[in-house]
């Protein structure tokens, strides 16, 4: 049995075909799932018996359970309770633009990024695709309002859960269910290179953006064991490659971390590396935690950085800090949790 939250609606449309039905009954079941939000196959009522029947022999409702929400004046964060009895963290973030979601992927994460509080806890599993909907899903519910744009950047590496990734993207962005635009979707991986050229590809306008967080090798693979395996000049070339396919913007995103890629010549190095391709760099303030040494960059750092990334003709933001009140760091609240704190 499948969830009938892990099913494209092309794929429903192909299943019911296969059974003898006409298609336009996916777009049917599509608009009681993501449009009515019902519960139960019971509850599709312009829907006939024998195809209530061939949908219940196929088809489970699966749920993910809130164990826990904390709220800050621009965020929520939740932690979800899987079926296995596993947990994984959503983050909501009210913009001026929409609400912003936050979506784990994976359960832990073996990227072993240094300064992560997810990869400390490592991978048990990948996510379901129904289970990264779910989310989405189930805190539209708790809000009462629509998430306006995901970013898939919670626990877990989205490229090294590609299929179910893009399964997902795949329903969600769908004009039958949820209909979330391909621009208001991001995809977030720390340089997996085979899946960024494969991701090239891909024939939807999703955002694309790297977890950097270093200049030069050296830095990264301090940081970062994925730059062992592709190094960053393998990853930029990757990049390139999907810009000039796409015509597509991407972000490099970079937390600063205090004494270690925060100095004016980190600043002058990424400029360097990033001369000429169609990007911009979003500096993330460190979330600190218990559990992990590294400190935030001062305010100060923070801005020289900017100042010279700016004067080199680089795009730059530096990101909002986000619920300092709520654990914010991704995969705190589940570690927390799982210590009982």
């Amino acid at each position: 049995m499948r969830s009938i939250y892990d099913i494209s609606f092309a794929d429903l449309e192909e299943f019911f075909v296969n059974n003898g039905y006409k298609k336009f009954k996916a777009k049917q079941v599509y608009d009681w799932l993501y449009k009515k939000r019902v519960k139960s196959f019971s509850d599709m009522h312009n829907i006939s018996k024998s195809v209530i029947e061939l949908l219940n022999n196929n088809f489970y409702f699966s749920d993910i359970k809130i164990l826990t929400k904390k709220e800050d004046t621009d965020v929520k964060k939740y932690l979800f309770g899987l079926s296995d009895n596993n947990k994984v963290e959503a983050v909501l973030m009210y913009h001026d633009y929409g609400n912003s979601l936050c979506i784990s992927t994976q359960v832990g994460c073996n990227m072993g990024c240094a300064f992560c509080e997810s990869g400390r806890l490592k991978k048990v599993r990948n996510l379901e695709s129904f289970e990264m909907v779910m989310q989405i899903l189930k805190i539209e519910e708790d809000i009462n309002d629509r998430i306006t744009h995901v970013v898939l950047m919670g626990i877990g590496e989205p490229f090294d859960n590609y299929d179910n990734v893009i399964n997902f993207i795949d329903i969600i962005n769908d004009n039958n269910g949820i209909a979330l635009g391909s621009r208001h979707i991001t995809v977030s991986t720390c340089g997996i290179v085979p899946k960024i050229r494969e991701f090239t590809k891909y024939d939807k306008q999703v955002n694309l953006a790297i977890s950097l967080h270093a200049p030069n090798n050296d830095i990264r693979n301090k940081i970062m064991n994925i730059n062992k395996a592709y190094k960053i000049e393998e990853l930029i070339d990757s990049i390139k490659d999907y810009i000039k396919v796409t015509n597509r913007r991407v972000t490099f995103e970079y937390i600063m971390l205090k004494g270690v890629n925060d100095t004016r010549e980190c600043a002058i190095e990424l400029s360097r590396l990033l001369k000429g391709i169609n990007c911009y760099v979003n500096i993330i303030p460190y979330n600190e935690t218990s559990h992990i040494e590294f400190k935030k960059s001062s305010k100060s750092s923070i801005l020289e950085f900017y100042d010279i990334l700016k004067k080199n003709n680089i795009s730059v933001t530096i990101r909002r800090e986000f619920g300092s009140k709520v654990s914010a760091a991704c995969g705190q609240l589940r570690a927390n949790y799982k210590e009982g704190l």
